[in-house]
């Protein structure tokens, strides 16, 4: 398993779908770009930038129903992609001892970054889709084509940026 950060939330413009980048924490710091839905780029980011909601979204009331029952989650690992889907596990540790549920990258993501989980991905995949950039900048070209207009990502990042809990209240 190699250890990875997430790195940022985007947005595809080929495609107009957001994905995130887990980047790996050492050298030589590969980055695995993972397509997601609208609601859960909204979900991280809103973790990712430390914002709560009044009530409790759905990652939230996940983490607090695994806290009522007295377990934990010890790390998120995405381990396989099968037909254009990736699959992640989410290590989880209770009284009862360890378990593992499988659950969309997307969301295990998004129930690590809540309760500070390390994030894994497996040496072979990473290995096989991972793509090694050098700056912030080259980000942009791995998910950008050039033919489109950047408004869109503009759009996306000023949307991200002006989040605010109580419009999930």
């Amino acid at each position: 398993m190699i250890e990875v950060e997430l790195s940022s939330v985007r947005v595809d413009l080929r495609s107009n779908t957001p994905l995130i980048l887990l980047r790996e924490v050492q050298e030589p710091h590969r980055s695995l770009p993972i397509f997601i839905g609208g609601p859960e780029a909204t979900a991280i980011a809103m973790a990712q930038r430390g914002y709560e909601a009044p009530r409790p979204l759905t990652h939230d009331l996940a983490v607090d129903m695994v806290r009522a029952l007295g377990a934990s989650i010890d790390r998120v690992v995405v381990v396989d992609l099968r037909d254009s889907t990736y699959y992640a596990d989410i290590h989880l540790t209770s009284g009862s001892g360890n378990f593992v549920v499988s659950a969309r990258p997307s969301d295990a993501v998004a129930l690590a970054i809540r309760v500070s989980a390390p994030l894994f991905v497996n040496d072979e995949l990473i290995a096989k889709e991972g793509v090694v950039v050098q700056d912030e900048e080259v980000y942009d070209e791995i998910v950008e084509s050039p033919n489109e207009d950047p408004a869109v990502l503009d759009e996306f990042r000023e949307f991200l940026d002006n989040i605010n809990p109580d419009d999930f209240a």
